[in-house]
């Protein structure tokens, strides 16, 4: 059984508008409103026990005070515990990152559930046969300190960031901008492989700003991320609490076997063509990478693998 088919709908969290969603939906940012704010799940003394019964490894905290270019791997710490960083999280700027908090089941029901009533309102759009196959389906917390940034990056998956407590203000660049994001670096952040050498950091410009959408989102709005968009974020006068639901599409796995094809290709001393530019020419590298894969698996005797890992 697939995770797409184990999730059911919660009762209404989000509240569409039909016509933006299917206007925006997969390929722009727009807001949603929700009804996840005063969640029991999402209040401090429940976040602090979750972090007691997640592995220590799933909680990543640093100082907040950096600005929009600062790698990942550099992130200063706070000087303090991960208790005493929530405990103080409102004077010491802190970051604070839960993350597959869907390890627990009661925060992995309400993913699921979340993440059900998205793919019901892609019913009927074109869309849908490359946006319904949702899978590695993860849930993350962020709770940061008034005035903290997260600096300029990009993810791998789409996304839907609900603002529980709080404020924030988050500039997105559309994933094919060029001038933010060249097609050198496309290739690199989201091919279809990452090591532990990874870093979804992005160089970051002042000059971006003027090419930015600008969101801000206060407690009861989410905001959609489509799959490897750019963008930076910087919190508001008071601490912040987001509940971060991800998955990824089908959509998503093509563009990212196109960019790793692409990027050997490059290697190899081809100028590659770009996604979405020759509908033949993905198809091929997608389906050549994935015939190559599978041979690959035979040959090692591997078996039982999920259909996108």
């Amino acid at each position: 059984m697939t995770a797409t088919e184990t999730i059911k709908r919660t009762q209404g969290i989000f509240q569409f508008d039909r016509e933006i969603f299917r206007e925006k939906f997969p390929h722009k940012g727009f807001k949603i409103q929700h009804q996840l704010c005063n969640h029991p799940l999402l209040e401090l003394p429940r976040l602090e026990e979750l972090i007691r019964f997640l592995p220590q490894e799933k909680t990543e905290y640093h100082s907040g005070a950096v600005g929009f270019t600062v790698e990942k791997k550099t992130y200063p710490s706070n000087g303090l515990s991960i208790s005493d960083t929530i405990k103080r999280i409102e004077e010491v700027p802190s970051w604070v990152a839960i993350r597959n908090v869907e390890a627990d089941p009661e925060y992995r029901e309400l993913l699921h559930g979340l993440l059900a009533e998205v793919r019901a309102q892609m019913t009927g759009l074109l869309c849908e046969p490359l946006m319904s196959d949702m899978h590695r389906l993860y849930a993350f917390i962020f709770i940061s300190s008034p005035g903290t940034v997260t600096p300029c990056h990009v993810d791998d998956e789409h996304s839907f960031l609900m603002q529980v407590r709080g404020t924030k203000q988050i500039a997105m660049w559309d994933e094919e901008d060029r001038a933010v994001m060249s097609e050198e670096q496309a290739e690199s952040m989201l091919e279809f492989f990452h090591d532990e050498k990874y870093d979804c950091y992005l160089p970051y410009k002042d000059e971006f700003l003027q090419r930015a959408t600008m969101f801000d989102l206060t407690p009861g709005q989410a905001l959609h991320f489509p799959f490897g968009a750019p963008h930076w974020v910087r919190n508001g006068t008071e601490v912040s609490i987001s509940f971060s639901i991800t998955y990824r599409s089908l959509m998503a796995e093509q563009q990212a076997i196109v960019y790793h094809v692409n990027k050997r290709l490059r290697r190899l001393g081809v100028q590659p063509t770009p996604p979405f530019q020759s509908g033949w020419r993905d198809s091929v590298k997608f389906n050549s990478f994935l015939a190559a894969r599978n041979a690959s698996r035979m040959l090692r005797g591997v078996k039982g693998q999920e259909k996108w890992s």
